[in-house]
């Protein structure tokens, strides 16, 4: 049995105080309202100074290389305030990404960036409505990209992009500043109010990152640090429906002590208790480099999205009337849930990954 360490409670402690005083769901409001980017640049600074951009990054290069867990802990904070910020994409993904397979030069250039939240990195994978990283078709030729990326997480702010792209018939990772000739972004309007962009490529220059191999590395570790902040939401979600339970009346009575209402409530604590373990699992593989980081990651992201799925609608539900206001929490949850779910795989799609890994 996985046990947290002093190091990381305290680092979860401190994440989760940051991010109820300054990023409630108040702020996510007035985010949508007022910043186009989605997200607070202040505030990622303050986040850069807490040491969050450097999880993940050796202390060579700037970083505290806390480790997947310690990053899945500060992720599970920012998603129960649904806190906005390229946290995933910059620190994990993209730290992930040239860490893993980036050259001496590559990880001495954006490395020490990255720790120091002077650079947002996105992932630029999907092609379609739908994730299937198998039938990508952007090609790399003569050290230039050409073709579309749909729907890339913070890409509309991203300062360096990670793109997936065919080169000789092989699936690889190519480096590419966001705003290198021949890159057109055009941001997208998302339904939970995060960024994302499309980003079309006519004859970009791109520096190869890494092999073949890197492609699923990344995207497992994407999956698993999204898992994570899906967790958040969810926990957040249920404690916020438990607590309506106990103060709404009906027929003269708390909701909560309904019987139906109770065993539904039950239903979501047993979900979120075996969907914590699928997490932490998957974290912990990650920090202990096991030869099954495969399997957990679609384990935990499709337990994740499935459970996200149910208490998000359970929340909204058990709320009544007010639960479909713009004026409460419940319909940023459910829309936040949406997104996540299909962002890098629905539950579907790894129920069926999970399978084939598994030679079922």
């Amino acid at each position: 049995m996985f046990t947290l360490s002093e190091e990381h409670e305290m680092l979860r402690e401190s994440a989760r105080a940051f991010v109820q005083e300054k990023m409630p769901t108040a702020h996510l409001r007035a985010v949508r309202e007022a910043k186009p980017e989605g997200f607070d640049r202040a505030l990622w600074a303050e986040m850069a100074q807490l040491g969050w951009t450097g999880i993940l990054i050796p202390e060579e290069h700037g970083g505290s290389a806390l480790g997947y867990v310690g990053m899945g802990l500060v992720l599970e904070e920012c998603g129960r305030t649904l806190a906005p910020s390229p946290l995933h994409s910059t620190a994990l993904v993209g730290a992930s990404a040239i860490a893993l397979g980036g050259t001496a030069a590559q990880k001495n250039e954006w490395l020490p960036k990255i720790a120091a939240g002077e650079l947002i990195v996105a992932l630029a994978i999907d092609e379609s409505a739908h994730h299937a990283p198998e039938k990508i078709k952007l090609e790399v030729k003569n050290g230039q990209l050409t073709g579309m990326k749909k729907y890339v997480a913070d890409g509309h702010v991203a300062d360096l992009l990670i793109v997936a792209a065919r080169e000789g018939g092989v699936v690889k990772h190519f480096l590419v500043p966001a705003n290198a000739d021949g890159v057109t972004i055009t941001q997208l309007k998302t339904l939970d109010s995060r960024g994302a962009a499309d980003i079309a490529f006519k004859g970009a220059k791109a520096e190869p990152l890494g092999g073949p191999e890197l492609v699923d590395q990344v995207l497992d570790r994407a999956r698993i640090g999204l898992a994570a902040e899906m967790l958040g939401q969810a926990s957040q979600a249920f404690e916020t429906t438990s607590e309506y339970l106990k103060t709404r009346t009906q027929f003269g009575q708390l909701i909560g002590s309904f019987q139906a209402l109770q065993h539904r409530a039950a239903k979501m604590f047993v979900e979120l208790e075996l969907t914590r373990s699928c997490v932490l699992a998957a974290l912990s593989a990650l920090d202990e480099n096991r030869n099954d980081i495969a399997e957990l990651a679609s384990l935990a992201k499709a337990r994740a999205g499935e459970t996200l799925h149910l208490v998000s609608n359970e929340m909204v539900q058990m709320h009544g009337g007010i639960g479909m206001t713009d004026a409460a929490d419940p319909g940023l949850y459910l829309k936040r849930a949406r997104v996540a779910e299909a962002l890098y795989g629905s539950a579907s799609y790894h129920r069926d990954r999970y399978a084939a890994l598994n030679n079922f």
